[in-house]
């Protein structure tokens, strides 16, 4: 019979990474990582074996650790995610230290392309005052957003199908934010790794990455409350041209914030067109 020790020993060679082996075995055996310190010498039914024998398998074939578990960390909070939502990343916890940074009292936020929730619970978690409005075409991921928030406590997230800014008519805020698609169509990153299993319509956005950007910024004044600000989260290589596009939507005090890698990841600008009342919104 063999071990607990043995058996992450053995998968993290086939894998390549302790961290995935000791992921994927907690999740078989429906333990948390901290277990295993205390239960190295335990040998664990045969159940567990075979599930957590067929873990590794798909992940072999490339598939992502957060659909196999059906969960990722984000914030502070652990998400539920399936493969019609975009896996959560690290980076994107930039989006949310800033709009909570530019978001009043009392405020109110939209997230459009909201997808697992992440970027719309993280603020809501932190700010339970804020009016906190997550948009997405996808029914399928907005199912997946609503779980999480109810699971989360945070059911007071208003959640609304459509595109962008269509399901909004009338509607004002203090802040836009979105973490958009904008790799380019044709990158050849779109067919490795994790990005293979991920919802295409979540990851590209046009020739050069920046089609779903430029429906934002062009949109964003006449739902912006006066002072407001968007932020949208792009790539490494791409602050200039974000810029650029919220400056010719009529945005102004344009800034490009830097990641923990020092890589451009997210831009913002202000404005704010919209003459109805915070009160209304």
């Amino acid at each position: 019979m063999t071990d607990i020790r043995t058996i992450l020993r053995q998968a993290s060679d086939v894998l390549g990474d302790r961290l995935e082996a000791e992921l994927l075995l907690a999740h078989a055996l429906g333990v948390n990582r901290a277990w295993f310190f205390a239960h190295a010498e335990d040998v664990p039914d045969a159940g567990g074996v075979q599930r957590f024998d067929a873990l590794v398998r798909r992940r072999v074939t490339g598939e992502p650790i957060a659909y196999i578990t059906g969960t990722r960390d984000f914030w502070s909070l652990t998400l539920e995610v399936t493969p019609a939502t975009l896996i959560p990343r690290p980076e994107t916890e930039l989006l949310v230290e800033l709009a909570l940074d530019r978001l009043p009292a009392g405020g109110s936020v939209v997230d459009l392309g909201t997808g697992s929730g992440a970027v719309a619970l993280a603020i809501a978690k932190e700010r339970p005052d804020a009016a906190v409005v997550a948009v997405d075409v996808s029914a399928a991921a907005l199912d997946v957003a609503r779980r999480n928030a109810q699971r989360l406590g945070l059911e007071r997230v208003e959640f609304v199908q459509g595109d962008w800014f269509a399901p909004l008519k009338g509607r004002c805020f203090d802040l836009i934010v979105s973490n958009p698609p904008y790799i380019e169509a044709d990158d050849r990153h779109l067919g490795e790794g994790d990005l293979r299993f991920e919802p295409p319509s979540a990851l590209a956005s046009g020739a050069d990455g920046l089609d779903d950007i430029r429906r934002i910024a062009s949109g964003a004044g006449p739902h912006l409350l006066h002072a407001g600000a968007v932020l949208v989260e792009h790539g490494w290589n791409q602050g200039d041209a974000v810029r650029r596009i919220l400056r010719e939507a009529g945005l102004v005090d344009d800034f490009t914030a830097k990641d923990l890698e020092s890589r451009d990841r997210v831009s913002g600008a202000f404005h704010g067109s919209c003459e109805v009342a915070r009160a209304a919104s």
